[in-house]
């Protein structure tokens, strides 16, 4: 059933409003009258797997951390239970992937941003003193944010929490209505397997990605030590691991992301960032 994806800043209060929203559904789920009371409520998340703050600080750690709330993910989401993701999802490659799980079972999600400023996030994090994030890591992991876009459907539908307001309420009623009250969607992303609407998709879905993966090999072969390179099509850059990229990986990648997007009539705009951003978390 459905899927909660908690998203905002590091020390942004997701871990609170996860607990809160937790609390409220399992009251409502409560009441005798209600229809939907075979339904439990599970949060997913870092405390749960164990993963500390420390972790993204580590490219490999933080990748294996990942897949690690992924597979949790996929085994909880069921027709019987609400999930709430409990993590930073700070990126919106990692947002897409939740998403797409959810696509997989049919069923309604949201997500719930956490708004706060910077100052603000990082006059809480120093507070919170050893139990908050290192400053280093706190600056890099705000600079890396992206915030989420209603206008994408892998955040939409977007419930925003001003967090630095003391009036502004989790609107949980609005958060029930599109959860459990509408129809889970038909799969019909990603996940669905339907007739292409776009008569190049396929060809611009190859082009694409061969020229990304192109480019990557093409900057390795210079021979300079790099983090990041620039690649066709997107603003976005690709993040090396610390090591040169091989072929064959890249390769694996590809067919991993042309596979589970080949049905899906994206915006053949889009495709480059989202490869970009499926790399970054994956490699």
């Amino acid at each position: 059933m459905p899927l909660v994806m908690m998203t905002g800043l590091p020390s942004s209060g997701k871990t609170t409003r996860a607990l809160e929203l937790e609390r409220l559904l399992n009251e409502r789920l409560s009441q005798p009258t209600n229809q939907h009371r075979r339904l439990s409520v599970q949060v997913v998340g870092d405390s749960t797997l164990g993963v500390g703050h420390g972790v993204y600080g580590r490219a490999s750690e933080e990748k294996m951390a990942r897949g690690a709330l992924l597979s949790a993910v996929e085994r909880a989401v069921s027709r019987e239970t609400i999930v709430i993701v409990d993590a930073p999802n700070y990126i919106k490659g990692l947002r897409y992937q939740l998403f797409c799980v959810g696509r997989e079972v049919s069923t309604t999600q949201c997500v719930v941003h956490c708004a706060i400023p910077v100052a603000e996030a990082r006059r809480i994090n120093q507070a919170r003193g050893a139990e908050g994030y290192e400053s280093a890591l706190f600056e890099e992991l705000a600079m890396r944010y992206e915030e989420p876009n209603p206008a994408a459907k892998w955040d939409s539908p977007l419930f925003t929490v001003i967090q630095h307001d003391p009036n502004d309420q989790l609107p949980f009623d609005d958060i029930w209505d599109a959860l459990v009250e509408k129809r889970a969607p038909a799969p019909n992303f990603s996940t669905a397997m339907k007739p292409v609407t776009e008569t190049n998709y396929l060809f611009e879905l190859d082009k694409a990605t061969q020229e990304i993966i192109a480019a990557v090999l093409d900057a390795q072969k210079s021979g300079v030590p790099m983090y990041e390179i620039v690649v066709p099509g997107t603003s976005e850059k690709v993040r090396l691991p610390g090591r040169s990229l091989t072929l064959s990986e890249l390769r694996r990648l590809r067919m991993q992301f042309t596979k589970l997007n080949r049905q899906v009539p994206l915006k053949i705009d889009k495709i480059p960032e989202l490869f970009v951003s499926y790399l970054n978390i994956n490699l």
